[in-house]
């Protein structure tokens, strides 16, 4: 896991592994946004495709 976090990635995931742990950022240098849904009208429908859990990284 990288600890440098991207400034111009803001994120509260705390569970994800690429978290910046101390404060509220990515370490990606960038990430991969989709959907889950056929036609995406509000920001609930929208994923950060690039999340990885922290218990399923440290398997």
């Amino acid at each position: 896991m990288t600890t440098n976090k991207n400034e111009c990635i803001a994120c509260t995931v705390n569970n994800c592994a690429y978290h910046a742990q101390k404060e509220n950022y990515c370490t990606l240098n960038k990430i991969q946004v989709g959907t889950h849904e056929m036609n995406p009208t509000k920001a609930e429908c929208t994923d950060c495709q690039s999340f990885v859990s922290k218990v399923d990284s440290a398997l």
